[in-house]
Formats: structure tokens, sequence, C-alpha cells
């Protein structure tokens, strides 16, 4: 995806928004009239048909097309046997309409919120010498506002506990989480957007969990991953490993050489992953990220909140 179509996204979702709310209205105008005309309004002499057409109702006089007929009557004539559900189907169209609405409106919060994101903090409970709770938050006190729980071993049970334990923290502080690999348990959570690698379900598959209104990220490896993702539709990019991690365990790894090609063509959201601290940071910066995720440089630290802080003060605005 280039610049220009991540920049139309925007006015997209402006135009679908607005959209929305024409159609509510409208929805909102027929729903009224169509109670008013099944509930047998005395005042306007209607009553909910029950009969169909007669042959006076069905005569050249009679007919629509051959003499005027005020708005209650033409209303009933082409919606006889009809009236009596249809301000249910409208309150339900319309219902669907407000929640695709909310969608989109959370979708688009999220992805904005994402743009201005540049420190990515992976959190394992059992990394954190000093607490899973107090790392976090020290790390958000120092402005981190952006997490992903990333929890390999954990049951069902224990990793939903988790789950919900972090976003009651995040929530408190503003800030987004991100659940790694279970897109069920995002839900179940509340969380922000789920973070998928590429053996795990592919980013349609996802969605159909997660809905429209998560993030969804997706942990690349090379140039071509990278682009098959953004075409996939993911929100944001995890691009890596670049450097050997004391957290997780690689293969091989891509390297800053990655990181430049994907400097030189990706416009979605992506973060730099791997083995970054403080030391290298200016690197990886060299090779053209501007966002960065890290987890033992924060996780590990004497003082997590300076080690973030640190971090946050280095890394482009």
């Amino acid at each position: 995806m280039g610049t220009a179509a991540e920049y139309q996204r925007g006015s997209v979702e402006d135009v679908a928004c607005a959209s929305f709310k024409r159609v509510q209205e409208a929805l909102r105008t027929l729903e009224e009239f169509s109670k008013l005309i099944g509930d047998g309004d005395s005042r306007c002499g209607l009553h909910t048909p029950t009969r169909s057409v007669s042959e006076d109702d069905a005569a050249p006089a009679s007919n629509i097309g051959t003499s005027l007929v005020d708005p209650p009557s033409l209303t009933l004539r082409v919606g006889v046997g009809t009236t009596s559900s249809a301000a249910r189907r409208f309150e339900q169209l319309r219902y669907r309409l407000y929640t695709a609405e909310k969608a989109v409106l959370r979708t688009r919060f999220s992805r904005e919120r994402l743009f201005d994101q540049r420190l990515y903090l992976l959190v394992t409970a059992s990394a954190c010498p000093a607490g899973c709770e107090s790392v976090i938050r020290a790390a958000m006190a120092a402005g981190v506002t952006l997490l992903q729980m990333r929890e390999k071993t954990l049951p069902d049970r224990e990793l939903v506990a988790q789950a919900r334990r972090l976003r009651a923290w995040t929530r408190d502080a503003d800030a987004l989480l991100v659940v790694n690999d279970r897109p069920d348990i995002a839900v179940l959570a509340e969380a922000d957007g789920v973070h998928i690698g590429q053996n795990e379900l592919t980013v349609s598959e996802a969605r159909r969990i997660v809905g429209p209104e998560r993030l969804i990220g997706v942990s690349t490896h090379t140039i071509e991953q990278a682009r098959q993702a953004v075409l996939d539709g993911a929100d944001y990019l995890g691009v890596g490993p670049t450097f050997p991690s004391g957290t997780k365990s690689f293969e091989s790894f891509a390297g800053l050489e990655f990181i430049r090609q994907v400097a030189a063509e990706i416009t979605l959201p992506w973060f730099a992953i791997g083995g970054i601290d403080a030391k290298n940071l200016a690197t990886v910066l060299d090779a053209g990220a501007s966002r960065i995720a890290v987890s033992g440089a924060i996780l590990t630290a004497t003082d997590p909140c300076a080690a973030a802080a640190e971090l946050l003060t280095n890394l482009p605005l």
C-alpha cells in the first residue's frame, strides 16, 4: 500500500461514517412511518391491512397510475400484508448499521493511535524479575502506550485471566493492548488487537474472529512477507529479527538490510524487532526504522521506567 493510498484510508472512513449516519436517519424516518401505518392510528384513518387487494383496489379508477392518492394510502397499497413487521425490520437494520458505524469509528481511532506509537512493549510475565504489573505500570508511567501480551505456555484459563489483568492495567493508562497469537483471547479480554506470526492464522482468518474493529499485526522476516501482509490487510507489521534476543530464539536474522528494504517501500506502520536496546538503537534508526518493539530492554531493566523513558527520548517523534 503506497503513501497516497494510506492517506486516502482516513477520507474513505469519513465518507463511510457520514453515509452510515444518513442511512440511519432515513431508516429512523421509515421506521416511525411504518409504526404509524401499522398501529391503527384513528387520526389518520389507517389500520393494519389484513386482506389481499380487492377488485375495487385493482380497478383503473383507483389505480395508482391513473389517479392521485394521498401518501398514507399509497404506502398502504404498496405495503399490503407487510407493515405489521416493518417497524421491527427497520429497527433491526438500523441497529446493525449502528453497530457497523461504531466498528468503523473504533477501527479508525485505533489506527490513528497506532500511527503515533513509537515504542511497543512485548510482555511475558516470567521475564519480569520485578513482577509483571510493576514493570508494566512503570513503562506506562514513562509514556509507553502500546503493549503486547506474549505468553506461550499458559493454559487457556490462565491466559484469559492474565489478558484481562493486562486489559485492566492498560485501560487505566489509556494504552493499547494486543494479544499475541490468539484472536479468541483478544476478543474475550476486550483487547485492542491480535498479533500473528507466519505460522499462525492468516489475516483473513483472524479478522473473522476479532472483527473489523480490532487491530491485526503480522510478524515478517522477508520483504516478500511484508508485501504480502500489506496486501492481506494487516494494520501493522513486526519487522525482524534484527539482532539476537535474550527473550526469544531465532534460527536466522533478517538484520538491518531487511529494515532498509521495508523502510524503502512500506508505508504501513511497522516496528523493528529483535534484540533492540538503548545501545544499538541508533544503528536501527540509521537503517530507516522509526518505531521499535522491545522486551528485555525494559522487562529486565533495573529501572523499567527509566529504561522506557531513555528509549522514547531517542526515538523520532
